[in-house]
């Protein structure tokens, strides 16, 4: 195995990014970064551990490859708490929400390398559950059961937390980075102020609504009904906000590795259905910067897109930006009432021709410092040495 490049905490890399900004807005970028984008001054590493279709155990061992390449876990100490962050919008099975699999793998490790509770939680999407001040409607805790995912947590030692359950008022507000597009502050679960390491484990996939949901996006599943109300109704940002709303300081702070298990890959529509491409040999894709696990994990999607018949990648509701509008405001009649809906902003879905069309990730340079030079290496021998060298090529803006 390859040495890791070095690298600096989320924490100190964010606090390198332009502040002169001060309280004014941050520009919405819309150019790709190919020329003239600030550079981070370091590499950052991203590892890359393949798995066979099909194989089970294998695939448990590329989740701890992966994770294992990414972080010596020095962060951890005996007994700490640890929260775990999957994407679990519905109740539909990976590659809808996170693999199982991952989760269970990860959950062991974990407890392996001494971490005390690892507590696994979200909640839902609003088309499946809504947490008002009177009350709430529908269940995460049964949406992660009909996942598959409930039994993997148990089996493996893990304990459960949905965040609608507390109530509403067991949220907190958090700032984001300033000059932001949020009018307001992001309210956040408290179980958070509660677990000392945070590690996200999104999915790779299609999204109706923003082009493709990975690790940034899944920041929204610790919203509160509020917070999510603004995201989607000021939707001409929609793009920056996923962005700007990991740089809150409890995700700066204790947000360690974000690891993906993408040997399944829900390659159109999204986020809860889709065609499923299962490649001959799966990644999982494991970094302890967001944004650049981010960028290989939407290389990767592409990736496999390429590879599906044309019809399927022009079908109007994969590729529709008319249907993504008209859905945002779906969501938000369901967030607030249909008033609000007709009123809100329109939504502008993005491209996925090249990890370049990404207004998330567009913007995610500017409030992280930069675009992160990555070095990708591999964490076991079953990566194909011309897929890294695609990822690699797909990932290096052409003035590099």
């Amino acid at each position: 195995m390859k040495q890791r490049a070095s690298q600096q905490p989320v924490a100190a890399e964010v606090g390198r990014m332009a502040v002169s900004t001060g309280a004014s807005k941050v520009e919405v970028s819309e150019t790709p970064p190919r020329r003239g984008m600030l550079v981070s001054d370091h590499k950052t590493a991203v590892f890359l551990a393949g798995t066979n279709r099909g194989v089970f155990e294998q695939a448990k061992s590329a989740i701890r490859d992966a994770a294992e390449a990414a972080t010596d876990f020095s962060w951890l100490s005996k007994g700490d708490p640890v929260f775990i962050k999957p994407a679990l919008n519905s109740g539909n099975p990976y590659p809808d929400t996170t693999s199982p699999i991952a989760i269970g793998a990860m959950i062991e490790l974990l407890k392996e390398k001494g971490a005390g509770r690892v507590i696994v939680g979200d909640m839902s999407g609003i088309e499946h559950v809504k947490l008002s001040q009177e009350g709430v409607s529908g269940s995460t805790r049964r949406l992660m059961g009909a996942s598959g995912m409930t039994t993997a947590v148990l089996a493996a030692g893990g304990e459960l937390c949905f965040f609608e359950e507390g109530g509403w008022d067991t949220f907190y507000e958090e700032l984001p980075a300033a000059g932001s597009n949020w009018k307001g502050g992001l309210m956040m679960p408290t179980i958070l102020k509660e677990v000392e390491h945070i590690i996200l484990m999104p999915r790779c996939a299609r999204h109706v609504l923003a082009g493709a949901t990975l690790g940034l996006k899944a920041a929204v599943g610790y919203w509160r009904t509020d917070t999510r109300l603004e995201y989607h109704r000021d939707a001409s940002t929609f793009h920056e906000k996923t962005a700007e709303g990991n740089t809150v300081d409890t995700l700066l702070k204790k947000q360690r590795l974000v690891l993906t298990a993408a040997d399944k890959i829900l390659a159109t529509f999204g986020p809860d259905e889709g065609r499923v491409c299962q490649p001959k040999t799966g990644l999982v894709i494991a970094s302890e910067s967001v944004v650049a696990h981010d960028m290989i994990s939407l290389a990767w999607l592409i990736e496999n897109r390429r590879a599906m018949p044309p019809v399927a990648k022009k079908s109007f509701r994969d590729s529709s930006r008319l249907l993504a509008s008209f859905g945002n405001r779906v969501v938000v009649g369901l967030l607030s009432d249909w008033k609000t809906a007709l009123a809100s902003e329109t939504l502008t879905k993005n491209a996925l021709d090249s990890i370049w069309d990404d207004r998330v990730l567009n913007h995610a340079y500017q409030v992280f410092g930069g675009r992160p030079e990555i070095a990708l290496e591999v964490a076991n021998d079953l990566v194909p040495h011309d897929l890294q060298k695609r990822l690699t090529e797909m990932t290096t803006p052409l003035s590099d």
